[in-house]
């Protein structure tokens, strides 16, 4: 496996694996094979909507309300959702009078043993002492969060009975949270009653939970804006997760300051979720091309594909990742740099907590999820761990290199964005374009060569596959024979 898939080797990205095209075809010969590579990517990521796709913590639909219609009409309308958020440098000593006004008795704050250490968590216990908030910390939240790991909180948040949550952390502890205040609130329920099915009972969230304020301090995951949260399910060796409306955090205070305590590597991985949260969110299958169209506004997914509104917060991040991101990444001092880049995190966010994810995150769970040996530099952690941004940006290339038919325009735009000269372009050309503008972006950061140099080889292709289709056998009898079509397999 060569870099990021690929490498130098162009040959297996070429137009005539991707499109069926040559550089030596007709006109009328490239059209028509861009129409077939166009309806193949399309057949694919319909396929994926139609099982609630094949990312299950970043489904495409929220298990609860999934309607099985018999019409096979597209929907006609797409709404947003996402948790207020308040921006601003020092915002966290405002965390204090918030749980105030709120009323609240008794405050469970969860972090990890990394950050109790840290400012951060000084910044929050400061403003709490000083507004008189009784609290109880919890610092057991495990970096890449297991069904167990969340089952340690929940039984923490039960015996605690508390009437509100603060989340002090990365995507890992604000996750964690959600799901203390879920099941907390909901007691008598199985852990496996709100898990996305087929893996859980996928059940509708009706309890109304206690209000979760998050202090994310890194600059990735944007899941103080989100109604998911997801954890590795070790029996099965999966990432699964929850996902509804209802655990979205009450507030996201997003300070700038807690960022200039993340590690180089850190940063980067962040950086590299918020990369692919906007450019998989950008290039969804439209909101206006999903099946079934719900008789029910109720029923409709929050994850809805791409839609003008999320259009914009998600090129908004990309445009702040091409400019920011390899700044923070090497002067951890440059202030102006990861504050952008903590805003461009909630941005993507947004964006992707209304339009959804597809390729690059359904294949990142395997790659993290069945981690050997690996252990990423900068997370202090004593466990093998392949940080969950990391595990999403290598398959970028190949990916974007396969979906750019369906809208070879926004593909060329996000290459445009990121650096590239597209005055010369061509259309049938859009996938490598972007493809080449990620690898050299990732290069230049010096990341880690591909799957290769995270322990995999080749004989490890068909687990990954497997780990990438958990769902359903039968959605892996309907989009295994597809698969040995994609670029990177």
């Amino acid at each position: 496996m060569s870099k990021y898939f690929e490498g130098n080797d162009r040959s297996c990205l070429s137009p005539s694996k991707v499109c069926t095209t040559s550089h030596h075809a007709s006109g009328s010969q490239v059209v028509s094979a861009m129409a077939g590579g166009r309806d193949r990517v399309g057949y694919l990521l319909k396929q994926l909507q139609r099982a609630s796709c094949m990312c299950p913590a970043h489904s495409h639909t929220y298990t609860q309300g999934i309607e099985h219609a018999a019409t096979g009409k597209t929907d006609y309308a797409f709404e947003m959702a996402v948790s207020s958020i308040r921006y601003g440098e020092g915002v966290t000593k405002e965390l204090g009078m918030d749980l105030q006004n709120l009323g609240v008795k008794k405050v469970c704050v969860m972090t990890d043993k990394n950050l109790c250490r840290l400012p951060p968590m000084q910044a929050v216990l400061d403003s709490l002492t000083k507004n008189g908030i009784n609290f109880q910390i919890y610092d057991n939240v495990r970096v890449e969060p297991t069904d167990q790991s969340f089952m340690d909180a929940i039984e923490f948040a039960k015996k605690g009975e508390f009437d509100s949550y603060v989340a002090l952390g990365g995507g890992s502890v604000i996750d964690t949270c959600k799901t203390a205040d879920l099941y907390a609130s909901s007691p008598e329920s199985d852990f496996l009653d709100y898990v996305n099915a087929p893996i859980g009972k996928g059940k509708p969230v009706k309890v109304a939970l206690k209000p979760l304020i998050a202090v994310p301090t890194t600059a990735g995951t944007g899941s103080e804006t989100t109604g998911v949260a997801i954890f590795d399910y070790k029996e099965l060796k999966v990432k699964t997760g929850i996902a509804s409306r209802a655990i979205k955090p009450f507030l996201g205070l997003i300070d700038p300051l807690h960022t200039l305590h993340m590690p180089k590597h850190v940063t980067a991985n962040g950086g590299f979720d918020v990369l692919c949260h906007a450019l998989e969110s950008y290039t969804a299958l439209p909101y206006n091309q999903r099946s079934p169209c719900p008789s029910n506004p109720m029923n409709r997914p929050a994850y809805q594909g791409s839609n003008p509104i999320s259009d914009i917060w998600a090129i908004h991040a990309l445009r702040i990742v091409a400019k920011y991101l390899k700044r923070a990444i090497r002067d951890p001092e440059d202030k102006e740099a990861r504050a952008n880049m903590h805003l461009a995190s909630a941005s993507a966010g947004i964006g992707f907590g209304n339009a959804g994810v597809h390729l690059c995150h359904g294949m990142s769970y395997p790659i993290s999820g069945l981690v050997k040996n690996y252990k990423a530099k900068d997370y202090n952690v004593d466990h093998p761990l392949v940080p969950h941004g990391l595990s999403v940006v290598l398959t970028s290339p190949a990916v974007f290199t396969f979906t750019a038919p369906m809208c070879p325009e926004r593909h060329l735009e996000a290459a445009q964005i990121m650096g590239a000269d597209i005055s010369t372009a061509k259309t049938k050309d859009a996938g490598l374009v972007l493809a080449d503008t990620l690898r050299k972006f990732l290069f230049d950061l010096n990341v880690d060569d591909g799957l290769t140099a995270l322990g995999y080889s080749n004989d490890d292709i068909p687990s990954l596959v497997k780990g990438t289709l958990p769902q359903v056998r039968q959605v892996a009898k309907t989009i295994s024979p597809k698969i040995k079509h994609l670029p990177f397999f």
